[in-house]
């Protein structure tokens, strides 16, 4: 398994969270983040911690969000968001906030690559996805 930065060229101020939470928004008309803090080893991307927190506008970006995961406990260096909305749009309530994290976080624990099933980003905001490592197979 392998960590990919899908635009290290880029550069430094443009971060794809920045487009990706107002175009989720735009997409959903608000929805409840799940959110799965990683620590990214030379093999593999570690969840250390997870939040769930609701989007009513798209005007949040990378700097404000990663605020409230200053206080998470331990290191961490990615985090992957995965979307959750109400039959009716919006967000979801709390408590199946609670239950769909706790099954985002049983499908990661199960296999890392369901990463890629959600929007990963590194610490500073870059789009990233976790790859299969031919060597290791």
């Amino acid at each position: 398994m392998s960590i990919s930065d899908d635009h290290a060229a880029d550069p430094p101020l443009m971060l794809d969270f920045d487009d990706w939470m107002p175009a989720e928004y735009a997409a959903t008309g608000g929805f409840t983040a799940l959110v799965v803090l990683v620590e990214i080893g030379e093999r593999d991307a570690r969840p250390v911690a997870s939040t769930f927190f609701h989007v009513i506008g798209g005007e949040a970006r990378w700097a404000d969000v990663r605020k409230l995961f200053a206080s998470a406990p331990g290191g961490w260096d990615g985090a992957v968001f995965f979307t959750a909305t109400a039959r009716d749009g919006g967000p979801v309530e709390e408590p199946l906030a609670r239950v769909e994290l706790r099954r985002v976080e049983s499908m990661i624990d199960d296999d890392r690559l369901a990463i890629n099933d959600g929007a990963f980003f590194d610490r500073r905001g870059r789009r990233m996805r976790i790859d299969v490592d031919e060597a290791t197979g």
